[in-house]
């Protein structure tokens, strides 16, 4: 069931905690660990669900016995969707894509420099600095949960380009503001 709740001041916490956990676990591969996804944005409505991004130099280190020990579970999902209008490589969009045992975690791994690395720490960046476009983002989220809150495809059906639409101006922003990760 898709559940939307109120911004949660723990979830900061909760990633700090994580973080120290897998870089214990595997800090030789770790270029950055960073809280991505709705639960990092101060104020927006989300899933509660932690979503973290550990970037590597390469997608063929070996971290997946790491992770395992430490409780995530591989997936087969290996991509990122690619924003329509755009043209880019399958290595821009790749990824490793794991699972907590505890259901409120995704683990994402993804390659440094690639535009799937990138996307949600812009994302999360401009959703920080902009009241309106999170709180919009917010509302959508909610009332999709609302329409649909056992059809997970519907929803990110509907979400997807949603974001794809929130990326747009969150280049435009990163240009004029001079935004890096």
């Amino acid at each position: 069931m898709i559940k939307i709740v109120p911004y949660q001041d723990r979830w900061p916490k909760e990633f700090e905690d994580l973080k120290e956990k897998i870089s214990d676990a595997m800090s030789e591969d770790i270029v950055a660990i960073h809280h991505i996804g709705s639960t990092s944005v101060p104020g927006l409505a989300a899933k509660d669900v932690i979503d973290i991004q550990i970037t590597v130099r390469s997608l063929d280190a070996p971290i997946e016995a790491a992770l395992n020990q430490i409780g995530f579970e591989s997936t087969d999902i290996r991509q990122d969707h690619c924003p329509p209008g755009m043209t880019l490589s399958d290595e821009e969009l790749e990824k490793r894509y794991y699972k907590g045992k505890d259901p409120k975690i995704n683990l994402h791994v993804r390659k440094l420099g690639c535009f799937n690395q990138e996307y949600p720490i812009l994302f999360r960046d401009f959703l920080r600095s902009n009241a309106e476009a999170r709180e919009t983002y917010g509302e959508i989220k909610t009332q999709l949960s609302k329409y649909f809150p056992e059809n997970i495809e519907a929803y990110y059906d509907i979400k997807d380009p949603v974001c794809d639409l929130i990326i747009l101006n969150a280049i435009e922003w990163a240009k004029v503001t001079g935004w890096k990760q």
